[in-house]
Parts: structure tokens; sequence; C-alpha cells
């Protein structure tokens, strides 16, 4: 959990170049000569590892701060931290095993409801004994320590040495001096902080939540000695203004803080270390070395302290350079396999943290949720500790959490039913649209047969048709399905008849669409988005913008062509109540049409349909209110929107909560929340789960039932957003293309038989997971002496 940041030591000035080429090695191709710039844990663990392994190294470490000085009190270590510790450097893990304050227990207070969390297991102790652990190791290994220094100008270190070790912190001038080189990217992020000490030791971790008049703060606090913890307050850069912290000197801020918290601390102080209130920074570096100089820790990457890895990920970057430099023959060759080895684990990190930040950051969202359903989410916001593994720590805290949700004795919370208007699914699993580019004239044939009906077969509450086309010019390629015929209406009526008399239980959805500017393109597997080489069709848009250089240029629709459109929507939703469909939704997603007047990127008409939000959802309302008006008033409709267009000046996520409310306003049931695929110069932030914050944000801020979608792999996922209250359903597309009875199989591996999930009468030989041979060798029962 938290550790400070490191502090900024180290080089200042205008630097000259680093050598494009490290400094002569000795014969083996390992530094001799090593200076490390900041004297933090990262620093500090990397001269003395390196010393260690090679004691005919000269190392030196410049820290510009003296050596009692530090920022911040507590440092927290995993055990697999700890663990790389003790097989690298034993003297240092048998010294840091002495002062350790551990516990197990994680209070989430809210409302004056106290919920404790247990098994999760920490190891803390205080950053100056750290760093004093640390100074004795390198002393006694012969590093020698330059405290109160000024490093040199990388540049000369660069020359005088065969390798520089860039340790200098979060607002490292190293990286600065070499931007052009590691082109660091720095994102600064919504809430203010200050850490404080109090000299009572908690008895577990304690996140607290105090609801102000001026709005919402929150404390971190955890123990690092036997009569002290660390306390972390933090809130909103609004809150914390209107508070008016911003006029209070360091005391005022120290005071009013133990006020707020009065009860936690029992009416004790806080204490403070040169603390000051400040907006956390995230680091990322396109490239963490330039020539012989190699950035650590905080000066390469920054992970936020609610997951407490800022010290861990730099003790750990110390571990692995000095295993690189070891294992590589030279030093170029050993920078570039550290940077491949920790940047996956970085990268992997920094969206955890992040996940953890801004969960923090939209913490009001979350203020009326059930205190068990709020302790969970808490304990999950990074994505990393789940429901699976939260009932292995913890399982009488998780069954209360599901008996609070309503999930009955041994239900998974993916197993309990979710009405949408006159339809209740009976389970929370949805097979996700996909395009399968298979049909003629638009015409589902076998392969759909197959394809949906086998999926309805494997136990999803409720199954979505691909995107189906409303006209012909509507399509995205040749191959897409359409409703703009009887003949395709009596096709899917097929399907739809199959769903319903041999996977009774499941739903089938039916997605309506039209290709607007993304039309007349190949096959997917031909060449995704790219034009037809012939028999093309004119494109129609929002706007006469192109999808990306050598596409089509589809033509603005007229207001006459608007009315035409909108009844292609109506009568395709007309056949498909009468092809038999359970539910209907709108794609307003991924650039195609309607998504195409909802995004400023795409939408730059100066008629009533562009302009502001208000404009560019006028057609996508007149026709979701067509559609409605024809669709079976018991029967719901969803609508599919990409909630960012992850790009520059387009669709926000604020935009994204205010397009759902008045969707919902017209009588949506719910919101299908997807991301991007709105313009070709997208970047979007790939990641586990990644697009389920956008249907969090939706659900929580607007009331709104939501859909969740994007790289949701795993039942566990599933469960642990569904009992967060992340999302009301999940929708998955690649995991079904895998495993078409994805969700039998979830059942059966979670051990769960019930009336969510019903295997089909053919297949229930199949219910169990099959057997294979044994992998375990029999235990020695007896030793027998020689």
């Amino acid at each position: 959990m938290p550790t400070s940041a490191e502090p900024t030591s180290g080089a200042r000035g205008t630097a000259r170049q680093a050598a494009t080429h490290p400094h002569p090695q000795n014969d083996t191709g390992h530094p001799r000569r090593i200076a490390i710039i900041g004297g933090g844990p990262g620093g500090l663990y990397a001269a003395a590892l390196l010393k260690r392994l090679d004691p005919t190294r000269e190392i030196t470490v410049w820290e510009r701060n003296a050596p009692d000085v530090t920022f911040g009190f507590g440092v927290v270590l995993s055990d697999e931290t700890l663990g790389g510790i003790e097989h690298a450097d034993p003297v240092v893990y048998e010294a840091l095993q002495k002062d350790f304050t551990r516990w197990d227990d994680i209070d989430i207070v809210h409302r004056g409801v106290c919920r404790r969390s247990g098994g999760h297991g920490f190891a803390a102790l205080g950053r100056k004994r750290l760093l004093e652990i640390l100074h004795d190791r390198c002393r006694s290994l012969g590093v020698q320590l330059r405290f109160s220094t000024e490093a040199p100008d990388p540049g000369r270190l660069s020359e005088s040495h065969d390798l520089v070790v860039a340790a200098d912190g979060v607002n490292s001038a190293t990286r600065e001096t070499y931007a052009q080189v590691f082109r660091p990217q720095v994102t600064t992020h919504r809430c203010r902080y200050i850490w404080l000490a109090a000299d009572v030791a908690f008895d577990a971790f304690r996140f607290e939540i105090a609801e102000t008049e001026h709005g919402v703060m929150q404390l971190h606090g955890y123990p690092y000695a036997a009569d002290a913890s660390t306390v972390i307050v933090e809130m909103r850069e609004e809150v914390w203004r209107a508070a008016g912290f911003e006029d209070l000197d360091e005391a005022g801020s120290v005071e009013r803080c133990a006020k707020i918290f009065a009860e936690t601390l029992g009416g004790r102080l806080l204490r403070s270390n040169k603390s000051a209130w400040t907006t956390f920074r995230t680091v990322v570096n396109a490239r963490w070395s330039h020539g012989n100089v190699v950035l650590l820790g905080d000066a390469a990457h920054t992970a936020h302290f609610s997951i407490g890895s800022g010290t861990k990920l730099a003790v750990e970057d110390a571990l692995a350079l000095t295993a690189c430099l070891e294992e590589q023959p030279d030093i170029l060759s050993a920078l570039a396999a550290y940077e491949e080895e920790r940047k996956p684990v970085v990268t992997s990190t920094q969206r955890a943290a992040r996940a953890s930040l801004e969960w923090f950051e939209d913490l009001r969202l979350y203020l009326d949720q059930p205190p068990g359903q709020f302790a969970f989410n808490l304990l999950t916001r990074s994505r990393r500790v789940t429901h699976d593994n939260l009932r292995l720590r913890d399982a009488g805290f998780t069954r209360a959490v599901e008996r609070e949700f309503g999930c009955p004795a041994g239900t998974p919370p993916m197993f309990t039913p979710f009405r949408l208007r006159g339809l209740t699914l009976r389970n929370r699993v949805v097979v996700s649209p996909m395009d399968m580019y298979s049909a003629v004239d638009g015409v589902p044939g076998d392969f759909h047969l197959v394809h949906l009906g086998s999926r309805a077969l494997g136990g999803a509450g409720l199954v979505m048709t691909e995107m189906v086309c409303v006209s012909e010019q509507g399509r995205i390629t040749p191959g897409c399905t359409g409703l703009y015929t009887g003949r395709q209406g009596e096709a899917w009526k097929r399907i739809t008849d199959f769903v319903h008399t041999q996977a009774p239980g499941t739903a089938i959805g039916v997605q309506l669409g039209h290709s607007g500017r993304k039309g007349s393109t190949r096959l997917m597997w031909e060449g995704m988005d790219e034009p037809l080489p012939e028999d093309n069709w004119p494109l129609v848009a929002a706007s006469a913008l192109p999808y990306r250089p050598g596409s089509q240029t589809p033509r603005q629709l007229s207001r006459a062509q608007l009315t035409d459109i909108r009844e292609q929507f109506a009568a395709a939703a007309w056949r498909a109540a009468r092809a038999g469909f359970d539910l209907l939704e709108l794609h307003c997603a991924h650039g195609y049409l309607l998504s195409g007047f909802l995004s400023p990127l795409t939408n730059h008409r100066t008629d009533a349909y562009g302009g502001s939000l208000e404009g560019r959802l006028k057609f996508p309302l007149e026709v979701f209110d067509a559609v409605r008006g024809v669709w079976p008033d018991e029967r719901p409709m969803t609508v599919r929107i990409s909630a960012t267009d992850w790009a520059e000046g387009g669709t926000t996520a604020e935009d994204a909560v205010e397009i759902a409310r008045a969707f919902a306003a017209h009588g949506a049931d719910a919101i299908d929340v997807s991301t991007g695929q709105v313009v070709a110069e997208e970047q979007p932030a790939f990641g586990r789960s990644y697009q389920t914050p956008f249907a969090d944000r939706i659900r929580n801020a607007a009331g709104i039932p939501v859909i969740a979608v994007g790289a949701i792999s795993s039942w566990d996922d599933v469960n642990s957003l569904i009992l967060a209250g992340r999302t009301d359903l999940c929708a998955l597309a690649r995991p079904h293309l895998y495993d078409p009875h994805w969700t039998l199989h979830a059942a059966a591996e979670q051990g769960y038989e019930g009336p969510a999930v019903t295997w089909p009468v053919p297949y229930r030989a199949g219910s169990r997971r099959p057997r294979t041979g044994r992998t375990d060798a029999p235990k020695p029962r007896l030793t027998l002496g020689g």
C-alpha cells in the first residue's frame, strides 16, 4: 500500500549530452565505475546489490538531502518484493524483518459502518528506518554516500563513469535533461493529498470516508511501527479549495485534518514532516535509457499511492537492473534487457494504479451504495483483487456482501437474474454483438443459425446478433446481414425459433444499425475498413468526412434523407418484432451513422442536427423514438454508445453520461457502453476490462442500467463487476468465439447448479469437467536412516 514519492535528488543545471556509447568497461563488459543520482530506497538498494556482486566496483551515490531527511513516514512492501530481497541480499532482508509491522485486515468506514476484510497480509516499516538500513548496508560494502551534495551534471557523469543510474525521483532532473530521448509523459490528476502521521498504531489498513459540507474527503491509514501510523488525507481539488485548505499553512492543514478525522484518531493530533498538499502525477517514459544513463524508480514511472507501489517498484527495478547487468555481455544490452523485462510489469501496475486513483477521484458516485457493496467496490477498485481472490482471503466477508446483494446461498453474482422491462434475464452474461460478414444479400443462413444457436445453447442469459443493417446502402460490407426485406425477416425467425425452443430461458436480441461513412468496405479478413475494389455503393453520413485517407467521402445527409433513414430503422424494427426477437438494441457506437451524429469529431453540421451536444443528439433520438414507437411495449430497448472517442476533442466521459441520460429519458432500458472506433486516429488505452470504467460512471452517475463490454474475459471479472455495482450485465465477445459454452463452463468451474444455467438435455453428461491423469505424486510417509 502507500509509499511516499521519492525525494527529488541529484542533477541540476544544463547537462551536456550523455555519451552515445558507454564508458570503456572492464574485460567482462560489466560496469566498474557507477554513479547513482538519488539516495532514495531504489538508488541505495541498487548500489548495495551492485557492490555486493562485485566488491571491486567504485560506486558513488549522490543525495542532495542530509541522511536523516526524508519525506513521508511509512513504507509497505509486498511478500513478492521481500522474497526478491531475501534471495538477493539476506543481510538487508534480516534487518528489515526485525523492524516490520505486520497485519492482515482492511477496515472500510463509511457512514458510521465499519466493514472489515481479512487475509490480505501487509508488512510495513518507517521510511526513515528503511533508509538507515540501506545506508548501513551500503557503508558496510564500501559504497560512497555523498549526502547534502548535488550530483554533477549527468553528461559529465556519463563520460567519467561506466554507468549512471538516475534514481532522482518523480521530479527527476536527469529525465528532464534528456527529455527528447526519454520522451516523458506526465499526467496531473484531480485530487490533492497530504502525507501525515499519527502516534497510534492502527490495527488494520484503514479507509475512512468523511462527507463534509464542502464535499467528500478520505483517509488512507496504516501502521508502520508499534506506536505510529501513516495517515494520508485526500480529496478532489474543488473540495480542497472549498474547504479553505488553499489558504492554510502546514500547521493549519494538519490541525484541520485531525479535526475532520478526530474519531478515527481518538482525538490525537497528527504530525507532519515538511508535509504539503500535492497533486499526484503519473510519469510514463517512452524510453528508460540513453547511452549509459538509465532511469530507475519514480524517475522512470510512478504509480498512485493507493496501491502502494512506489518503493516496491523502485526496489524491483534495482533487482532487475542488477540481474540484467550480470546476465548480459555489455551495458547497452543489459539496459535494453532491463527495460524489456520491467516495462510490461510497470505498465500493468500503472494500469491498476490508474483504476484505483480514478475510483477515489469519483468516490462521490458510490456513496449511496449499501455498506457491503461499497466496501467490496473499494477493495476491488484496481481490478487486481477480484471476487474469487477476495473469497479465498475472507470467505465470510464475501458471503456477507453476496447476501446483501441478493445472491441465494451458493449462487455467484453472475447467476442472479436481471429484469429489463417485461424481460427477465436468467443470468448476467450477454453474448456481445459480433459481425460475422457471412450473409448473402443480407440474409442470415445456416452459419448464423449455428453461430447464434450454439451460443444460446451455451447458457448465456442474452445472445445478441451482429449489427443488422436497416438498408442495403447501410451495410458495412457485402457480407452484412439485414432486416430490410421480408425474406431476411423470415430467415431471422428461423433463428429465434431455434433459440426459444432449443435453449429455453435464453433471450435473443437484435442490434439495428446503419454503416454511415464506414460502409462499402471489404470483408474483415480481406482488409478491415478498406474500400471495396469494385462495385462500391455511395455513402452518407452526418458530415462529408471520410473515415480515413483513401476511404470514400460520404455525402452529408439532407433533411429528406434523414426522414428516409429514420423510416428504414422503424421498418427494420417492425420486422424484428415479427421475427420474434426479445430485445432490440440501437447501434449508436463505433463511428457508424448514428454514432457519427453524436461525436463532435464527425459531426460538423451547422443546422439543428449539429453543434451542441443537444443538437448532435437530435437525430439519434428521433430514430430511437421511431423505433420505440413500433417495438412492442413489453420488450426492452437498449442503446450501444461509444463513451469516448479516444481522441482529442471527441466525446468525453461527461458527454457520455449526458447521452445516456437523454436516451433513458426517451425510454431506453439500458445503455450498452463501448468506446472508440469513431475516428481512425484514435489511441485507445487497451487493457483488461479497459472499457468498464465508462459503464461504471454512467450507471452510478445517471442511475441507468448498463451493459459493460471490453476485454472482460473471465467469470471472476464478471462476478467482480456485478457485485461491485459497476455494471448490471457483462457482454463478452471473443471468449464466446473461443468457447461457445463459456457460461455453462463458468457454472461448472464454480460448482453452480441452479436455475440461472440449464444444460441442454443432450449435453448433461458433459456438465462436469472431464477427468485428467493424476499430476500429484504419492507423499513420502517414512524417513529411513542409513
